[in-house]
């Protein structure tokens, strides 16, 4: 199913469910699983990444010439940077997440700090919430900021 689909469904079921399957607000559950995620791959590991995607994730990246449709080219472009990401500490600023019922699109912007090295994006995701009871992210797009002179 495309992202415009999906969206549109998001759109028709009723108001997003304030509590998680883990009996905390949606917010807080969907931001806590992007930061679990981030943290193993600030030291290199993509894996945190992978284990929250379904099968059928879309990936869109600047330094790809086009998308990515399904894990299995998740994680081979994951493993090309398997152990190279180094990043000493990050922030998630003003992470906003839209629920839908069984939907979640959680927004942010991403800086990043390594040694000298400051990186800033822009980051979606969509997650959906599995008949598993868990959340997984179904469409990742991440964008660079262009700060303005």
């Amino acid at each position: 199913m495309n992202l415009r689909k999906l969206l549109f469904l998001c759109l028709l079921l009723p108001a997003g469910n304030k509590i998680a399957a883990d009996n905390k607000p949606v917010e807080e559950t969907i931001i806590a699983l992007e930061r679990a995620a981030m943290d193993r791959w600030a030291k290199g590991d993509p894996d945190g990444f992978i284990e929250l995607s379904t099968d059928d994730v879309v990936y869109i990246d600047p330094f790809l010439e086009q998308k990515f449709e399904g894990i299995d080219q998740l994680k081979e472009l994951y493993e090309t940077i398997r152990g190279k990401v180094e990043i000493d500490r990050y922030e998630f600023i003003r992470p906003v997440v839209q629920a839908a019922g069984g939907c979640a699109v959680l927004t942010y912007n991403f800086i990043s700090y390594y040694k000298e090295e400051v990186h800033k994006w822009n980051c979606t995701e969509v997650y959906r919430l599995e008949t598993s009871g868990k959340w997984k992210i179904i469409h990742t797009h991440w964008s660079l900021v262009k700060p303005l002179k």
